[in-house]
């Protein structure tokens, strides 16, 4: 039985494709349009899933849609008829959207895919998140957490799972969402908001306020107070919303109130820094004490984020007494959140699927269609996030021949390529590294990664100015050897919980330990990938060998990509990464190309 799940029309388009339950292929469509959070229809997504499964769309069982668009269109039309005329600009928005294409998405499936017109079915979203992290998850039974933006009028909800697994005598597969937060409520959008703020592009930048708020101190959060309400005992919430306009406004989310609180909004693309990011700046007085003040506001706003999400999961831990957790939506990706999760919480482990916002509702609106529609039994389990577009090495070969490069073969000693990698990092050398199948999910995670030494704290300008193009403030994650990293991480249970896999936790890097990989170390924090040898061979032997060669088993690792771009895909797509950028070395497969100097 073939399942297609597909997402669209909001951001992060994606497809996935289950066969008898079991993920075949996943992707999102900017991985092949090659426009940064394509939101369009994934027919690129679509047409991969099915290559690789070696089907058609005719032969597909079912294809399912990630949530209700009717039911979204009612939020739309009741939200901006209650603020009319203020939300004039909304309406003419989404009026455009929605009836060229949003409220005809079972005819455009129908015409894109060729499946038959009723098997086309609709999952509510967060059902969708749900299920995209329990049923990819390890866990028979489990609490449950979505969080985001909002679906079609939920924000945010809470529950547990259960599951039957294939031999199992007893029991059944259920997903019982028992609490919601419903628009406009929401600490996505109240996340959202500070992200414009603060100068960043909404469902684009929020990671860069993560990486800014460790440069300030949570004076603001008081100020935030004013704004966001929450009842401790069951950790519901609510927005005041005098301080916002995401509900009325098609520019701005935040109100002239909201400014009189917080002052004038940062400049998009201003130079940020202070004297903890820059100190041989120090006489710009006016800027650092401006900056600063911005950087107090992104440490006030996550540590705001942070509590709220702890008193949630208190709150369901005690409803459900589960001792595990799964979490999704964007707010999911949230790895300083994660780490005080699971440290200060009762929660003995959390999963988090690694395509955990709209994109992985694609992989979760099938999996719902299997296990709890179809009600087939479990057999799988998500063992990695290598589920995109692979290319052989004759076709990295043939592409590396055409274009007429001067390259290295390492087609029958994949230790000696392992060796030289490695060798070039300790030489200060910055590698291009593509291989096997794009990775699942916002992070590159070792198949198109762009590689460094960590040691030297300035390997991270190096690449922040020279290849990455893209604000200095940011930080860079180490990936580490499994076995290792209970020797760097303050994190209970490293070497065995699945979320480092994936780089979804921000975690303590231990004090002795900071000066040895000072180009990963975030303020004393690292958003760490542990690997294992089993899964992706030879970015651990790479990774393997460096420590050899200087006794640190951490490589910086960071996404192959120039800013504003998405992550390659194809060996062209590494190209021209490789040669728009100060990148030195680009391994693609087997097969190595100097840069000339």
């Amino acid at each position: 039985m073939y399942i297609l799940g597909i997402s669209c029309f909001y951001h992060d388009s994606a497809a996935a494709l289950l066969h008898n339950g079991e993920l075949i292929a996943a992707a999102m469509e900017e991985r092949f349009s090659r426009q940064k959070h394509d939101n369009n229809f994934p027919i690129q997504a679509v047409n991969f899933c099915l290559q690789q499964a070696g089907i058609s769309g005719e032969d597909l069982d079912y294809v399912v849609f990630y949530e209700k668009p009717l039911v979204k269109f009612e939020r739309i039309l009741l939200t901006t008829l209650k603020t009319f005329p203020q939300s004039a600009g909304v309406w003419r928005e989404a009026m455009v959207g929605w009836l060229n294409e949003k409220l005809w998405v079972k005819n455009i499936i129908q015409r894109e895919t060729g499946v038959r017109y009723d098997r086309v079915l609709f999952c509510d979203h967060h059902m969708s998140h749900a299920a995209s992290a329990f049923f990819a998850s390890p866990f028979r039974e489990a609490a449950v957490l979505t969080v985001d933006g909002v679906g079609e009028w939920t924000t945010t909800t809470l529950g547990q799972a259960t599951s039957r697994w294939e031999g199992d005598s007893d029991g059944h597969n259920a997903i019982e969402l028992f609490g919601e937060q419903r628009f406009p409520d929401s600490i996505g959008l109240l996340y959202s908001t500070f992200t414009a703020y603060l100068g960043f592009r909404v469902n684009n930048g929020e990671y860069k306020v993560m990486g800014m708020a460790p440069y300030g101190q949570p004076r603001y959060v008081e100020h935030i107070e004013k704004l966001f309400q929450q009842n401790p005992s069951d950790g519901s919430f609510a927005l005041n919303l005098d301080y916002f306009s995401f509900h009325k406004s098609a520019q701005f989310p935040y109100s002239r109130r909201f400014l009189d609180l917080f002052g004038p909004p940062r400049q998009a693309e201003s130079d940020f820094f202070t004297l903890a990011t820059n100190p041989e700046r120090s006489a710009e007085h006016s800027a650092i004490e401006q900056n600063q003040h911005y950087a107090d506001i992104a440490a006030s706003i996550q540590r705001v984020t942070e509590d709220a999400l702890i008193a949630m999961a208190n709150y369901l831990h005690q409803r459900t007494g589960q001792n595990k957790l799964v979490m999704a939506g964007g707010v999911a990706l949230n790895t300083k959140a994660n780490f005080r999760l699971l440290n200060e919480t009762p929660f003995e482990e959390i999963y988090i699927q690694p395509a955990a916002g709209d994109d992985g509702g694609a992989l979760g609106a099938a999996l719902w269609a299997y296990h709890l529609v179809l009600g087939q039994p479990r057999t799988w389990v998500m063992p990695h996030a290598y589920w995109g577009q692979e290319y052989s090495d004759a076709e990295c070969h043939n592409f590396l021949t055409e274009i007429g490069v001067v390259f290295e073969s390492f087609a029958d000693n994949d230790d000696a390529l392992i060796d030289q990698v490695a060798e070039q990092l300790t030489q200060r050398k910055v590698i291009g590294f593509f291989q096997g199948r794009f990775e699942w999910g916002p992070r590159a995670l070792g198949n198109r990664s762009i590689l460094a030494d960590p040691r030297d704290a300035a390997m991270k300008e190096v690449v922040n100015t020279k290849i990455k193009f893209r604000e200095p403030f940011r930080p860079f994650a180490p990936v580490i050897l499994r076995e290792r990293a209970p020797e760097y991480f303050d994190y209970p249970g490293v070497d065995s919980h699945e979320a480092p896999r994936y780089m979804l936790m921000v975690s303590p890097i231990k004090a002795d330990k900071q000066d040895s990989i000072q180009a990963v170390c975030h303020m004393g924090t690292g958003r760490l990938q542990t690997i294992e040898r089993e899964t992706n061979p030879r970015y651990y032997g790479v990774v393997e060998r460096f420590g050899q060669h200087t006794g640190v088993p951490v490589v910086l690792n960071t996404s192959f990509n120039l800013r504003g771009e998405p992550i390659v895909s194809s060996p062209r797509d590494a190209w021209n990464t490789f040669t728009n950028s100060d990148i030195d070395t680009l391994v693609l497969g087997p097969f190595m190309v100097h840069k000339a100097r």
